[in-house]
């Protein structure tokens, strides 16, 4: 009987099986759009553990940047190496490019494709490239033994990706010696790049049976039909890429000095010295993961102090000048590179050169001035006041107020005396007579 119903039963699950519906494929979209920095690095990473925790088909990674840090650059190309899920770079929409870093990216990838109008190329590393930020035209004939090292560096780093991912490393190592640059089809052509796709309907359906090789070995993807869940990033990557921008952590810096300085020429404001601190703890924080240069700051800091100094001493405005001048080598000098997007803008340390020299010169000036003028009001002001004793027990009038007064001669009634100190409510006092010949001896 069981054998029987076994029999019966087994047709029945077969069916079923065959009538349930298969599960639609699961993949994730990234979008990088702009330089690369630390912001970028901290989004591909953690979207890359997400999706080896949700075993998702495939990243999808679109690229369209002009590059980017080096050292974000190689952070992200160790995660995706690693990912146990393939990615696929896709440099789009049309129009779009990956050059320098992106480059290095796309290589990566398990599969590179492009939009028909986007480009790639331009991989010369900048810190070597003639002229601060412009690439080579030709080999590198000439140049410090650094900058050999730095360009050999770069070519096996490319080469040695194109030959894992089994495409043209002879172009590769133009792209970063010469800078040269590839449109779509000829990237093609070239085997720099495995497909071209108009959009990204057409390039899953083109991905759809293709295997690809991962850590742990050959996958086959499986993209027909598949839901592309669209990663954006969080308030931490935003937050990250807001700080982490040269032009605002060099505004927040200043803040911070600003604050400082003023809370301590004004001990009890409170509020400049709090909001001082906190921008410059979230500036050092920036500056810790920015390739900057120390000496920028340092010749930044010397800046402000000579400012400062300006407005204490003296100096026919040599200090002045030679802080504003310190102040805007430093500032240039800030961001030790010239990758786009990753610079200071010009315009912005001039406004604050110029705020900043008027700022200590002028305004700290006239507060040190105020602050060397005799008191005027409060407690402070009675000495040195001069008063009339009314009566013969002690009581003197100054400033039309009556008080009591001790002094260590006897004092007669309409006798002039000045106020030489403070009790509580009780003057100190000596006849004028007497005060004027301490002050001559």
């Amino acid at each position: 009987m069981p054998r029987t119903l076994l029999y019966l039963l087994f047709p029945l699950m077969l069916l079923a099986s065959c009538l349930t519906p298969a599960q639609t494929p699961h993949g994730l979209r990234l979008d990088v759009d702009g330089p690369i920095g630390p912001a970028t690095r901290d989004y591909v990473q953690r979207a890359l553990k997400r999706a080896a925790d949700e075993q998702a088909e495939l990243i999808l990674l679109r690229l369209d940047t002009p590059g980017g840090l080096d050292s974000s650059m190689r952070d992200i190309i160790k995660a995706i190496l690693a990912s146990p899920v393939p990615v696929v770079g896709y440099v789009h929409p049309n129009g779009a490019r990956a050059a320098s870093a992106g480059t290095y990216i796309l290589y990566a990838c398990q599969v590179a494709a492009m939009s028909p109008a986007s480009n790639l190329g331009a991989a010369t590393p900048v810190s070597v490239a003639p002229g601060g930020g412009e690439e080579k035209n030709g080999p590198q004939e000439d140049g410090s033994a650094m900058e050999h090292k730095v360009m050999n560096d770069a070519v096996a780093y490319i080469r040695g990706l194109a030959t894992l991912r089994g495409r043209n490393a002879d172009w590769a190592e133009q792209a970063v010696r010469q800078g040269v640059s590839l449109q779509a089809d000829e990237a093609l052509k070239l085997h720099v790049i495995d497909m071209i796709a108009p959009d990204i309907e057409a390039l899953m359906r083109q991905l759809d049976g293709r295997t690809v090789q991962v850590p742990g070995g050959e996958r086959t993807l499986h993209t027909r039909g598949i839901e592309l869940e669209s990663v954006t990033p969080d308030w931490r990557n935003k937050l990250l890429a807001t700080i982490t921008d040269p032009n605002v952590a060099y505004i927040l810096i200043m803040i911070g000095i600003y604050g400082l300085i003023f809370e301590f020429t004004n001990p009890g404001a409170i509020l400049p010295g709090v909001v001082g601190a906190i921008c410059l703890l979230i500036a050092m924080f920036a500056f810790q993961i920015l390739p900057i240069n120390y000496a920028g700051l340092g010749l930044i800091l010397l800046g402000v102090a000579l400012m400062v100094a300006e407005a204490f001493v003296p100096s026919f405005g040599a200090l002045g000048i030679g802080g504003v001048l310190s102040f805007v080598i430093g500032s240039i000098m800030l961001f030790d590179t010239d990758v786009p997007g990753f610079t200071i803008a010009r315009s912005l340390i001039g406004a604050i050169a110029l705020l900043s020299a008027v700022f200590f010169v002028l305004m700290l000036g006239m507060v040190f001035k105020a602050r060397r003028r005799p008191v005027v009001s409060g407690a402070e002001e009675l000495t040195g006041a001069v008063g009339l004793v009314i009566d013969d027990r002690g009581m003197v009038r100054v400033h039309s107020e009556l008080w009591q007064a001790v002094s260590a001669t006897p004092l007669q009634r309409g006798q002039k005396i000045r106020v030489i100190g403070r009790d509580g409510l009780v003057l100190q006092v000596v006849p004028v007579s007497e005060s004027e010949k301490r002050s001559k001896s």
